[in-house]
């Protein structure tokens, strides 16, 4: 989907998690189709089956890097009243409520101020909140999510005594700055991705990761990055925004499938076909990582994109059993 693409483009710009997102680039073009991996497959695998549901799997063994939501603050506004409205935003968030809440927006064509406000109502976002005063300016990304989430840090500020504002930045390289300058108060961000960035900035761009799947270690390493830069982070929310692996709904019912784990279990095999981008069989957060972490093999890769309309018709349409997509996607079911 263009939202996530978009992102994820900005990722790669600013030269952050170059192993996990690099996934989104699909810089060489090359025709669709079906090829070979490059590992033997071992087990009868799960055959392709089309329909149009497509179901979200658990990333169970923490694979992918923990992008989970978090808020991004200069340290200098960080007062007690702002860490909790903003806090209250990621408490009121799981996954999904965030595919409901892009959902909202992407397919039912709700404004981001208007998804925002029935989910604060629903959800008891502005209550309890006070001690605010003075000026917060928020930053949005320039795609939906980033609209929504600022919207809602917008909803939890006022309530809390904030005269609070939304304005849209367009990468990570320009709001980044301004927000270490205090021209912006407040940034919905993503602790895996934040911290790469950092980490680029701080120590070069071939520095060794510091994010992780563990969204504890990657806080922590969020949180010491951010003071040579002048930025503290909330609290970070169970909901995320990363790479992700899904299967229909008929292949799910049929082989009792919620997680990663699952499907190694009962789907590695040469009857399973794998769907990616190009760089996917030689991506370590792709299929080799699938291999290595869970033990999945595949008889078929399936070239597609990344997170977007190929991956997803390819599934539907039955030529694909598990595609990379990304964890947010409004279209997804989790399982």
């Amino acid at each position: 989907m263009f939202a996530r693409a978009h992102r994820v483009s900005m990722i790669i710009l600013a030269g952050t998690l170059t192993s996990t997102f690099a996934l989104a680039a699909c810089g060489e073009s090359g025709s669709s189709g079906t090829q070979t991996p490059p590992t033997q497959a071992t087990g009868a695998g799960c055959a392709p089956v089309a329909s149009d549901q497509l179901v979200l799997l658990t990333d169970d063994k923490n694979l992918q890097s923990s992008d989970n939501i978090v808020a991004a603050v200069n340290s200098k506004a960080a007062s007690p009243a702002l860490l909790a409205a903003v806090d209250k935003v990621a408490a009121s968030l799981d996954q999904p409520k965030l595919l409901a809440l892009n959902k909202a927006v992407e397919i039912d064509r709700k404004t981001s101020p208007v998804a925002a406000k029935e989910f604060a109502d629903a959800n008891g976002v502005g209550t309890g909140l006070s001690g605010g005063s003075g000026k917060a300016v928020i930053g949005a990304a320039n795609f939906p999510e980033s609209k929504t989430l600022a919207e809602l840090y917008k909803i939890a500020l006022t309530a809390a005594g904030f005269d609070a504002s939304v304005l849209q930045s367009t990468n990570r390289e320009l709001y980044e700055p301004a927000l270490e300058r205090g021209e912006i108060t407040v940034f919905p961000e993503y602790a895996g991705t934040m911290t790469e960035f950092l980490n680029k900035k701080a120590n070069g761009k071939d520095a060794p990761a510091k994010a992780s799947g563990d969204i504890n270690a990657t806080m922590t390493a969020l949180k010491e990055l951010g003071t040579k830069y002048g930025l503290v982070f909330g609290t970070p929310s169970s909901a995320s925004d990363q790479n992700a692996f899904a299967v229909t709904k008929p292949v799910a019912d049929q082989y009792q499938l919620k997680t990663l784990s699952d499907f190694a279990a009962k789907c590695s095999g040469t009857a399973s076909v794998l769907a990616g981008p190009a760089e996917c069989p030689q991506r370590p957060f792709c299929q080799p990582g699938l291999q290595q972490k869970y033990g999945i093999t595949f008889g078929k890769f399936f070239q597609a994109d990344a997170g977007g309309p190929q991956t997803k018709t390819a599934l539907r349409t039955g030529k694909a059993t598990l595609g990379l997509v990304f964890s947010s996607d409004s279209s997804l079911t989790p399982a």
